[in-house]
């Protein structure tokens, strides 16, 4: 019978999928340069990531321009610290006419020796999609 390989062998990193079929669309590691003056890594860093990980499903169904029009919410649960790998998961929880919203939910992988996978931020966000003069325009059908 074959056995797992040991933790070792496998890589250390979040699945591509979650459980509720979020896909993972962004990874990313905070520079030093993204620090708060507490130490801690700037949550507006954090909200502009968040932002371009949400387009990404969005865009794809648009099939072109679109542009974030809300963010109906924004909770950061723990810390982001310099050294955490962010791994961004997005969701497309309703498809409107011209809009669409996403969740996505973010893990930092940190400690690499001891590996911790914590969720330390979600967010609720709606992209409206537009035409070349920035006008809201249909999303297209499947």
């Amino acid at each position: 019978m074959d056995t797992p390989p040991s933790p070792l062998q496998q890589p250390a990193m979040a699945p591509a999928v979650l459980a509720d079929g979020a896909q993972l669309v962004l990874r990313v590691m905070p520079l030093p340069a993204d620090v708060n003056a507490n130490g801690d890594i700037f949550g507006g860093w954090i909200m502009a990531q968040v932002d371009l990980a949400g387009a990404v499903l969005p865009s794809r169904l648009a099939r072109g321009r679109i542009a974030t029009v809300a963010v109906k919410e924004f909770v950061f649960k723990q810390p982001v610290s310099l050294g955490d790998l962010l791994s961004f998961y997005a969701r497309i929880t309703r498809i409107g006419r011209t809009s669409i919203s996403v969740r996505v939910e973010v893990y930092a992988e940190r400690n690499p020796a001891q590996l911790q996978v914590v969720k330390v931020t979600e967010a609720d966000l709606t992209y409206v999609a537009i035409d070349d003069q920035g006008q809201p325009r249909p999303v297209p059908s499947a």
